[in-house]
């Protein structure tokens, strides 16, 4: 099974290793066919402490690091 990919913007970057990023998603309402958005953020590892508050960056699926953290940052 692949792992999952998101896409997002970094929140919060106060935490040591760890960002915050949110996530939106885009879908239509199946009955009124209105365009809706949805947000949801996740903690994600950050070994180098890299990205800043307002970045673009993707997350990919990991193996529980913590009690929040499922996800890590991808560099490129």
């Amino acid at each position: 099974m692949t792992k999952k990919l998101l896409q997002g913007k970094v929140v919060s970057a106060k935490n040591n290793k760890t960002i915050v990023v949110e996530v939106t998603r885009t879908f239509r309402h199946p009955l009124y066919q209105k365009v809706l958005r949805r947000r949801k953020k996740y903690h994600a590892h950050d070994e180098q402490n890299k990205f800043k508050e307002g970045e673009k960056v993707s997350i990919i699926e990991s193996k529980p690091i913590s009690k929040k953290k499922r996800w890590e940052a991808v560099y490129k």
